[in-house]
């Protein structure tokens, strides 16, 4: 950082502003000093913007050092000065910029022994300060960590983290996101307090204190906040949208006296889940009195036809939640975006193939082309058929639907009960109990084979005899037994004699037959696995658990397509070599498939966006818990993505989680008007 008193490399002088910039983006660049809300929509050259904000104020002789830039991540910072420096001939290394993290540690090394640290300190990545917490609850409550109904310290840490951020007590945030733990909520708060004193005693911070110690010390001491203050004579701050309540409480303290510059966009805030406010934009005029609003609508992305659909999904939204905007074209026209009605998602999946061989018969690459989903187990089908077709892609959104973990453990189950000689199987699962190794399970196995021999009973069954249960780890008994049960449920439903039953009419089933399952088959067992103790398993480890279990629901549809566990488990391990086969060249030519979250920010010629259905797009669950709002934004950060050709899938037909089911196209096509795309016809599948 630069001293006061030094001084900082004269910015040239012979940029023409006017000349580089289109009227919106002029008037944003150059606008007078106090607050300001600039609306940045989807493809408007936000980044350029804010780059020539910056170079616009040092033209007008303000010092490098102060100006402050706030952005999300390592890479925008990076971009954002590389270019100043690029324009002005300033180097980057003048100027505050970073994430607001990075800001926070730098600020804290100055200031760290108002919070009781000294600048010595060190910061804990996601798996130290995760195995800090453990060792405070198990100073605090060493009977706690041992108990199964218990959360795991990474869900723990993840409800600690969310408070923090969002600035609540412990209680809400438990009735809110783990409404199953609501009676620990006290005692979470116990070992949070804990938590913060041992990481005071040890000289060390988690990510969180980097924000939390930054605003403790601009409240607390007035003469620091006043350097500040006083120094940064501009703040800007890149994706505003996304600023939870703690990062939005830095900023205006920071910014006393409203000289800051918030950039965003409102309909592009899809991050809610994970803290971030949006009524830090929306009230952002409220809280700064004067403030200038700019809009940059003038879109350099996509068609006009993209475009004219992207509005119609926000003229749809509340009226009380966002900004009016319209984006504006200046690319030529190409083709209106087509809806694609498909039987269901293996016709969906036959479809996007065939369109992706005529599109490379027309000239476009594979890394051109993109293909979008709302949750990630809504592409297995397409992955599969990819990997059929040869057609090479990547996956951004995480591992290939296969090789997942979770469903690897859930498989692992159903391949252990169906062959109990599969140690391997065994081991997978049996290792997931605390403190139960390789070892410990090839010991508890035998000695339920011995078991098995001796009173002439089943492997499976014998995994509950006292001679077992006795040489389980003390941590792992109560877990054993659930799932040692949920493996005799299992074996019981695998042995079951089959019933006969007769193909019914996918569009004619009730809502009451659409949970039954016909008793033995795969469908009913996959159901009892993921039922069973993995499925309580997942709750109380992983953050992202909803997310997990609709991955492993989405395999009782797939488990309909087999007559017996045997074709099923034999599919599941050729499909998951097959689909490794086609891991991505980083020397070829790829397709990328991933969530829109993974996609924010992104740009292709080609887009397809698929699963267009009730309680797919929006989910299931963003429907129950009132978030529709997020899940249109959502979608028009899908759509925008798109420059060219954009494609929408919709599968008549769900599988998900039991018999065949109608699907009705999601709300938000219907609440389009027909004329802003081109319905096209898959087979026979008609809307």
């Amino acid at each position: 950082m630069s001293d006061l008193s030094t001084p900082s490399p004269t910015a040239k002088t012979s940029i023409n502003f006017q000349e580089a910039l289109n009227p919106e983006q002029y008037a944003a660049v150059t606008a007078k000093d106090g607050p300001a809300l600039i609306l940045a929509g989807a493809g408007s050259g936000k980044t350029r913007t804010l780059t020539y904000r910056v170079a616009y104020l040092l033209n007008q002789g303000v010092q490098p050092y102060q100006i402050l830039l706030l952005t999300f991540t390592n890479k925008a910072a990076r971009e954002m000065l590389e270019r100043v420096e690029d324009l002005t001939g300033v180097p980057a290394y003048q100027f505050w910029g970073g994430t607001f993290h990075h800001i926070g540690q730098r600020t804290l090394r100055r200031h760290a022994e108002h919070v009781g640290l000294s600048p010595s300190f060190t910061i804990l990545d996601q798996g130290d300060a995760e195995a800090l917490l453990a060792d405070t609850i198990r100073d605090v409550d060493g009977a706690f960590l041992k108990s199964k109904d218990n959360p795991k310290p990474r869900v723990l840490a993840d409800i600690i983290s969310y408070a923090r951020n969002t600035c609540q007590p412990i209680e809400p945030v438990v009735e809110d996101r783990y409404p199953f733990f609501i009676d620990l909520a006290a005692r979470v708060k116990a070992f949070s307090d804990a938590y913060r004193e041992k990481k005071r005693k040890q000289n060390v911070t988690d990510y969180d204190d980097l924000l939390e110690h930054w605003l403790t010390i601009l409240e607390t001491d007035n003469e620091v906040a006043e350097q500040y203050q006083n120094r940064f004579k501009h703040i800007l701050v890149d994706e505003y949208q996304d600023t939870n309540l703690l990062q939005a409480k830095i900023i205006d303290k920071l910014g006393l006296h409203h000289q800051i510059m918030a950039v965003g966009d409102d309909s592009q805030c899809i991050y809610t889940w994970r803290g971030a406010q949006i009524e830090n934009i929306l009230n952002f005029p409220e809280k700064h009195p004067g403030t200038q609003v700019h809009k940059i609508e003038i879109n350099y992305r996509s068609s006009p036809e993209i475009l004219h659909f992207a509005n119609q999904i926000l003229q749809h939204q509340s009226t009380d939640i966002g900004y009016e905007k319209n984006l504006k074209p200046v690319n030529p026209s190409t083709q209106l975006p087509c809806f694609v009605p498909a039987m269901d998602t293996r016709q969906q999946a036959q479809f996007i193939c065939k369109r992706i061989r005529g599109l490379i018969d027309e000239g476009y690459a594979l890394s051109q082309i993109t293909i979008l989903y709302r949750a990630h187990y809504q592409a297995m089908d397409l992955q599969m058929e990819l990997s059929r077709q040869g057609i090479p892609y990547t996956i951004t959104s995480g591992v290939r639907f296969f090789e997942q973990a979770h469903v690897r453990d859930l498989v692992a189950q159903l391949r252990f009960v169906s062959n109990p000689n599969d140690r391997v199987a065994f081991t997978r699962v049996a290792t997931l109990l605390p403190k139960v190794g390789p070892r410990t399970a090839e010991k508890l196995l035998k000695l339920a084979e011995k078991a098995a021999l001796k009173e002439k009973k089943s492997l499976i069954q014998s995994l509950t005899n006292a001679s077992v249960a006795d040489k389980v780890p003390a941590e792992a008994k109560e877990d054993w037994m659930d799932f040692a049960l949920t493996l005799q449920n299992i074996e019981e439903r695998l042995r079951a004699p089959k019933s006969d039953k007769a193909e019914e009419d996918l569009f004619t089933l009730s809502q009451t037959e659409s949970h039954n399952f016909v008793p033995g088959t795969p469908q009913e067992i996959v159901k009892l696995a993921i039922d069973g103790w993995y499925g309580d398993y997942l709750r109380h480890i992983h953050t992202n658990w909803a997310s997990r279990h609709d991955d492993l629901e989405s395999l009782i549809a797939f488990a309909e397509r087999y007559a017996s566990m045997e074709d099923l488990l034999a599919q599941l391990v050729l499909l998951n070599s097959e689909t490794s086969d086609r891991s991505a060249d980083p020397d070829t030519e790829n397709i990328r498939l991933t969530t829109i979250h993974q996609a924010k920010g992104l740009e292709y010629p080609v887009v397809f966006l698929i699963g267009l259905a009730e309680n797919l797009f929006p989910l299931k669950r963003a429907i129950e818990e009132g978030n529709i709002e997020e899940e249109r934004r959502l979608f028009y950060v899908g759509v925008t993505r798109a420059q060219e050709q954009l494609y929408i899938t919709y599968p008549m037909v769900s599988l998900q989680g039991g018999p065949p089911q109608r699907m009705d196209p999601s709300r938000f096509m219907q609440e389009i008007p027909e004329h802003t795309y081109e319905v096209l016809h898959v087979g026979r599948a008609t809307w």
